[in-house]
């Protein structure tokens, strides 16, 4: 057994221990309060107050298996007992010797175990032990002196006893070791081994209790020279209180320091500010760079580093706030909601860039301010219409004369919160010179993946904007730059149909203009078929701006009526409108009121919503020179062109003579010529034309159609189906001719919409001109019985409104 010389087996109640290992020879109170554990306890005093201490493992364990308690154990036995209030007991015990545990009897009511005794046999001393506990009791005395937990008297104790087994038990016994290592120790039977492993474990401790003196040194010398620091501070404050001398630098720096201190900043940004606060201290009271450092120091410690409002996700409250500020908009909204509820599920979540695009006066702006309402946020707003200065996004850098940060930064200053709702209002009326590009400094703010480390130039340390909900206005996205285009998430909103204005009108316009020039309801009432009469006849717009201004108009004309006591409530009627208006401005009739040779309805898309073209071709004698007018761009000259060239082609399946073009010029016009014009989709409408002209058949005046032409006469896909088809539908068309990859497109358009019109879908310009061209027949029967005027004459009132030179796309 080395160095054991008798073994006993006995049976005894066992007491697990949590946290402490006793070892024999040594002394110890215990506070027990486990049901088993006292159980074993009033076992051991009904018999002989012999009972077996084993370690637990995992501390954490509070009814503990067999599995959970090491083998090897302390034999005590227990001098006293001592009930607590409460419940519990405290035991005082004494080690007697080693017991390995051969086989668990009971674990019901307590642990009763079977134990091989294992008593100690004196050992001689030989050189090599001699050599083991020199060593030993050297290293004890280091650690003693050291960690000065062991008081000199007790290691004076230690060191008497000549027992090389007990020696190292009692050592074991005062070192601050953990239980696993305290149990390596117990379950060394040899002395020799029981030695080597304390030697090693002191060792240990030693270089812990070294390594923590340094720290403790290094600490402290910090802390000396920092309380000298202060001291000599508090000296000069004092000579300077006594000498009736402040010293306003060091007070302005002081002042400073405070509200650093209370702005919680983040480390890098604290660093910042203190060096430039130690700056401020050194300079001159009337220094002109003093000033600038304190602008700066303002600036920082004024933004919302960390203060963020928090979110109210009510998804039914938010529903009905959108519901309450806007009329349809479903796609729009869904796209809200569906932020807020993954909001709601992961808070950490970065803010996505959301971008609405479509014609003005359809509510993008006001979708934002909802946006911020439904959110319990902050709203901020930023026009970026005509800006063209690079410096007005990232700011300028402080070397430049009345430098600040950009509006970015300015605008997070202004909402008090790093989370506001942040609108960026026209962001495609941007433009760029040799102040820089506005455009490119956006990059970094509207990448997700890189505005948590936006640096304004004048800050010059990054600043936090990702959980910044950035919102974009546009009226169209081609003059956005692709790659900002690429970091945003567009949601396209379309114009209103008329369904849709009379609602908005009747809910939000009608009841706003009222309050706003102080008229009750019951001085006139507006009825929803007078209502429609005003927007059909005195508007025509995607939006709803211009139906605003025509309620507003009603409203003070009647104002003025109402206070010359001129007017009596009721209800509004026609003669009402127009007695008040004028004449209807607007014919909802715009469509052709008869066929005609040369002249079709093409459909365009323009930044305030869907129009109705038409264009006009008229053949003259000559020699196949093609003229184009109207301010054409040059995508939509080249159209033309490409339908020249496809008709020029099949002459012969159009029924046409093959060598027309050898005799006969053809000149082509868009009309409304002051407003510029371009875009592939007037291909089919200009084949359409051009054919007609020369075949002298007549177009269907009640059908519309756009499309882009190739040379071999295939049709392709366009945009803007919706809009195109809504004005089609404010003009009275009721045939609408679209690509066959634009069918996909007819779930956008309002079901109302869908019902009244005709779609055909076409792949072939001969599809078109089979539903467009009438047939010889008839076109002569036409010719015969409706007055025609010239070739090209497209039938659209002369009473036509002047529109704004707006560019059209086609």
């Amino acid at each position: 057994m080395g160095g054991y010389s008798l073994t006993i087996e006995r049976e005894l109640p066992l007491l697990p221990l949590r946290g402490i290992l006793v070892f024999p020879y040594m002394v110890i109170h215990l506070d027990v309060g486990r049901e088993r554990s006292m159980a074993a306890i009033e076992k051991a005093m009904l018999d002989d107050r012999i009972i077996l201490l084993t370690s637990q493992k995992e501390t954490e364990i509070d009814s503990p298996n067999p599995d959970d308690l090491y083998e090897m154990g302390t034999i005590a036995e227990i001098k006293q007992l001592l009930k607590l209030p409460g419940g519990t007991m405290r035991v005082l015990v004494e080690g007697i010797s080693r017991g390995r545990i051969i086989e668990y009897l009971e674990e019901e009511e307590y642990f009763r175990v079977s134990v091989e005794e294992l008593a100690e046999a004196k050992r001689s001393m030989t050189p090599e032990l001699e050599t083991l506990v020199r060593g030993m009791t050297h290293q004890f005395e280091e650690y003693a002196k050291l960690g000065k937990r062991v008081p000199l008297e007790t290691i004076g104790t230690v060191l008497a006893v000549e027992e090389p087994g007990r020696l190292a038990d009692i050592v074991a016994s005062h070192l601050n070791l953990k239980v696993p290592d305290k149990q390596t120790i117990l379950e060394a039977m040899s002395v020799e081994l029981r030695l080597e492993r304390l030697t090693e474990l002191i060792m240990r401790e030693i270089e812990l209790l070294e390594l923590e003196r340094r720290i403790g040194q290094r600490v402290r010398k910090q802390m000396d020279k920092a309380q000298k620091e202060y001291y000599l501070r508090e000296q000069i404050k004092a000579i300077q209180k006594e000498l009736g001398d402040k010293d306003e630098r060091q007070a302005e720096a002081d002042e400073y320091r405070e509200k650093v201190a209370k702005a919680k900043c983040p480390k890098e940004v604290e660093e910042k500010a203190l060096k430039e606060i130690e700056r401020l201290e050194k300079m001159p009271p009337s220094s002109a760079e003093g000033t600038v450092v304190r602008t700066y120091l303002d600036w920082l410690l004024v933004l919302p580093w960390t203060k963020s409002s928090r979110d109210k996700i009510d998804l039914n409250r938010s529903e009905d706030i959108l519901n309450q500020d806007h009329y349809g908009l479903e796609k729009v909204k869904e796209r809200i909601l569906e932020f807020l509820a993954i909001r709601k599920l992961t808070p950490k979540m970065k803010s996505p860039i959301l971008c609405l695009v479509g014609p003005p006066g359809v509510g993008k702006t006001s979708l934002a301010k909802s946006i911020s309402r439904s959110l319990n946020r902050k709203f901020v707003r930023m026009s970026l219409g005509g800006l063209r200065d690079e410096a007005e996004i990232r700011g300028h850098r402080r070397t430049y004369i009345g430098a600040l940060p950009g509006r970015i930064i300015q605008g997070v200053r202004t909402a008090g919160t790093r989370n506001p709702v942040f609108l960026l209002d026209e962001i495609d009326k941007m433009s760029s010179d040799f102040r820089g590009d506005p455009a490119s400094a956006l990059l970094e703010v509207l990448d997700p993946e890189q505005n948590n480390t936006f640096t304004d130039h004048y800050l010059e340390v990054p600043f936090d904007l990702s959980q910044t909900l950035f919102v974009l206005t546009a009226n169209t996205l081609h003059t956005i730059p692709r790659p900002l285009l690429d970091r945003m998430e567009i949601i396209n909103i379309s114009g209103y149909t008329e369904d849709e204005k009379l609602n908005i009108a009747s809910r939000y316009l009608v009841p706003k203009q009222l309050e706003a020039h102080g008229l009750s309801k019951e001085v006139f009432t507006l009825e929803d078929d007078i209502l429609l009469k005003l927007l059909q006849g005195y508007t025509r717009e995607s939006g709803v701006r211009g139906l605003e201004r025509q309620v507003a108009n009603l409203c003070r004309k009647i104002a003025v009526r109402w206070v010359k006591k001129e007017w009596e409530p009721h209800t509004l009627t026609v003669e009402d409108l127009e007695s008040t208006l004028g004449a209807p401005r607007y014919h909802f009739q715009v469509a052709g009121k008869s066929p005609e040779i040369g002249a079709v309805t093409g459909l365009a898309f323009t930044e305030v919503g869907g129009v109705v073209l038409t264009v006009e071709v008229t053949p003259l004698p000559g020699k196949g020179r093609l003229t184009i007018t109207g301010q054409l761009g040059d995508v939509m000259k080249e159209s033309a062109q490409a339908a020249w060239t496809f008709v020029r082609a099949y002459a012969t399946q159009l029924g046409i003579e093959e060598d027309f073009y050898d005799r006969t010029d053809l000149h082509i016009h868009v009309p409304e010529g002051a407003t510029p014009k371009d875009g592939p989709s007037a291909g089919i409408t200009m084949a359409t034309a051009i054919a007609s002209a020369i075949a002298k058949r007549y177009v269907r005046h009640d059908l519309a159609m756009t499309g882009e032409i190739t040379l071999r006469g295939n049709v392709l896909p366009i945009g803007g189906v919706k809009e195109k088809v809504l004005a089609a539908h404010r003009a009275g068309i009721k045939v609408v001719v679209l690509p066959e990859e634009n069918r996909k497109d007819l779930e956008e358009i309002p079901e109302n919409v869908r019902k009244i019109l005709e779609f055909h879908f076409v792949s072939r310009i001969e599809e078109v001109l089979e539903l467009a061209l009438l047939p010889l027949a008839h076109s002569d029967k036409v010719q015969e019985n409706v007055p025609v005027h010239s070739y090209g004459q497209s039938g659209i009132p002369d009473t036509q409104p002047i529109r704004e030179e707006r560019p059209t796309t086609c």
